[in-house]
């Protein structure tokens, strides 16, 4: 198979720095072969397969066509409908890992692990077999038989052990390697093109991404290798033990009323009838099984997402004082969290009592079936132990699902909410490519330009305007000022820029082979070492520790030049001042040629800002910049102005100034200047 590659272009993926290396790191993190953890010493090659194969196919079909709900069903029926698309949703993209663009081993695991599942059940018999003779040996008092019988049963024992240890083996192995593909799908798509940026603008049942991806993602692979290896275990098992019961037992002659009914293979028909009556009462007591499994792993993820907010925001929290609130939160979710809990023990009580219950009668019943012909001299006492461990063995076969039923819910609960993510992130790629969604086109500028807005209105995903037809032409050099009070859109049309908000009309244009950088208001500070978040996104090896030193000097950071390999929580520790100045740091290093600043500077004071800005212009005389900001004082930083206003139907630009004069055709278009 082809090593994986980036599915969108450069200059219309989206990221929150937009250089050649951003965009490399970006392809890399959508696509790229990743190594397993436990396969990381030795330096042995990844077990993770592409998600885009060299010829350019995806590896899992299209989704399938949303169905609107027919309004005649009722709430309960619609529900049902949307539980059983989700479920459709999952297997569309889980089986990829056995088709032709999945693991190349998938199908010799899986044909593996059925020939283990075959030979243990053949094992089994032997043992069945061995149990027989044993026990006649004993009962004839034949000491020569029970110690060749003795002597059989430890290669009988050891090939089992070995049987069930291989076949471990091979359970384990399908689900790590499934669990391995099926989250680099899933990560890669969530990656690609700002999705997991855009899922926080959109509705869905998507909540606590990173939690479905970890956890339910790996319930919702384990726990179907288990069932079909459980269940053609059982199946086999099945089949092979009742021909014994029917063999051994024969049938069973019961005298009534001076008539004498025959009741033929009277023990495989108690197995199946005390089966139905464990599985039937099982299934009765569990059948809300899944609802409240699914209840609760979703309690679970709200519950650490507050936590994570709370460590994301300590500082805040506590500059506010707002541990009580934070406490009251905290306690509300954890409530629901042991609400759910509770519900589920619950359920878990009433199904160990039929569970319990059922693993204690089941050794008895067979020994009281066949007391009457063994008494009667028609069955040896090898072969009522014979009989009891192949009616045990057929219960247990018979009873799985008994056994099972909690992890299937558990499992159908995941497999819903994994699917539900994809179903979000179907969404979002239907917008992308304008399937039933107003899509911002991006290309490249004509001429000299470096940056255009062509007839660019930038709407919500139901539609909703947030800014209207907007036709700008930035030249190289230039350093446009964008400004507008608040509410106006102007952050919007940043993102819109950028690529991370791909909902509007019109199109973008950027002058090809030029690089795009962008300062958000709050800067990301990577975990790790000082060194490696001010290279971020690229590579921390990819500039000397003396560039990085130089750099962190020009934005007045040189207290932190002796902590550069320093590995800390700077996120935490460093300010919101010194954040922004780390990412301007970031720029001097990235050089870009064109620079987005959005707010870039709202942590700085007015003489720091005026040095930060001083210092661009100066290490970076030829980037053209475009500026989101509200101070009045950063005008004396640009060259051009324009100034959005709030109109019904979206903001308009209502102004396009030159604060520095220059020559030229003005190449805003005058009718939108209304």
């Amino acid at each position: 198979m082809g090593k994986a590659e980036a599915k969108s272009k450069s200059s219309d993926g989206p990221s929150s720095a937009r250089t050649s290396s951003s965009r490399k790191a970006s392809a890399k993190a959508a696509g790229q072969e990743r190594k397993d953890p436990a396969a990381s010493e030795g330096d042995e090659k990844s077990e993770f397969v592409e998600v885009i194969a060299e010829g350019g196919e995806d590896v899992e079909p299209p989704p399938p066509e949303i169905v609107e709900p027919d309004p005649e069903l009722s709430a309960e029926e619609a529900e049902q409908a949307r539980k059983d698309y989700l479920l459709t949703r999952f297997w569309i993209s889980a089986r990829g890992y056995w088709g032709r663009s999945g693991d190349r081993l998938a199908w010799l695991f899986t044909i593996g692990l059925l020939l283990l599942i075959v030979a243990n059940v053949a094992v089994q018999y032997g043992i069945n077999v061995w149990n027989r003779a044993i026990f006649d040996a004993i009962e004839k008092r034949d000491a020569a038989s029970v110690f060749h019988l003795t002597a059989i049963f430890f290669p009988l024992a050891i090939g089992s052990v070995l049987l069930g240890v291989a076949q471990v083996f091979g359970r384990m192995g399908i689900q790590r390697r499934w669990r391995a593909w099926l989250t680099n799908a899933v990560v890669s798509r969530w990656l690609t093109n700002g999705r997991y940026y855009q899922l926080n603008l959109v509705d869905g049942d998507h909540k606590n991404p990173e939690y479905r991806i970890a956890e339910d993602l790996r319930i919702a692979t384990d726990s179907p290798v288990d069932f079909i290896a459980g269940v053609t275990s059982a199946l086999l098992s099945a089949v092979t033990f009742i021909v014994v019961l029917w063999t051994i037992g024969g049938a069973l002659t019961v005298t009534l009323g001076g008539s004498s009914i025959s009741i033929p293979g009277f023990l495989v028909i108690a197995a199946i009838i005390y089966a139905a009556i464990a599985s039937g009462s099982i299934t009765a007591i569990g059948r809300s099984f899944v609802q409240i499994s699914e209840d609760k792993n979703q309690a679970e993820a709200e519950f650490r997402y507050i936590l994570t907010r709370v460590r994301e925001n300590g500082e805040s929290i506590a500059l506010l004082g707002g541990e009580t609130e934070e406490r009251d939160g905290i306690d509300k979710t954890f409530s629901n969290v042991l609400r759910q809990w509770a519900r589920l023990a619950g359920q878990h009580m009433r199904t160990t009592l039929v569970s319990q219950g059922s693993n204690l009668i089941a050794p008895v019943v067979p020994l009281l079936l066949c007391a009457p012909k063994f008494l009667d001299g028609s069955m040896s006492l090898g072969q009522v132990m014979q009989a009891a461990s192949a009616f045990t063995i057929v219960q247990t076969a018979f009873g799985w699902l008994v056994d099972n039923y909690p992890r299937l819910a558990d499992w159908n609960a995941c497999a819903r909410r994994i699917a539900s993510l994809m179903t979000s992130l179907d969404g979002l790629e239907r917008a992308e490519t304008g399937d039933g969604f107003g899509r911002i086109e991006r290309g490249e500028t004509a001429g000299e330009a470096m940056l255009s807005l062509n007839d660019l209105s930038v709407t919500l995903d139901d539609g909703t305007a947030v800014v209207g037809e907007t036709e700008v032409v930035i030249e190289p050099g230039e350093r446009l000022l964008v400004a507008g009070e608040s509410g106006t859109g102007k952050s919007t049309l940043v993102r819109a820029i950028a690529g991370l908000w791909p909902w509007g009309g019109g199109s973008i244009g950027l002058h090809a082979d030029r690089r795009l950088f962008m300062l958000p208001q709050k800067p990301y500070v990577p975990s790790g070492t000082l060194r490696r978040a001010v290279a971020y996104p690229g590579a921390a090896e990819d500039w000397t520790i003396d560039e990085i030193s130089r750099a962190l000097h020009k934005v007045g950071l040189d207290h932190l030049k002796d902590k550069i390999e320093e590995d800390a929580p700077w996120d935490q520790t460093l300010s919101g001042g010194e954040k922004q100045r780390l990412a301007f740091a970031r720029l001097l290093l990235h050089a870009p040629d064109i620079v987005v600043l959005d707010e870039a500077t709202s942590a700085l004071d007015e003489k720091s800002q005026d040095k930060m800005m001083e210092t661009v212009t100066t290490e970076l005389p030829k980037a053209t910049i475009v500026s989101v900001a509200h101070r009045v004082e950063l005008e004396a930083f640009h060259s051009r102005k324009i100034v959005l206003e709030r109109r019904k139907g979206g903001a308009k630009l209502v102004s396009d100034v030159d604060l520095i004069p220059r020559k030229g055709k003005r190449r805003l278009l005058g009718r939108f200047l209304r």
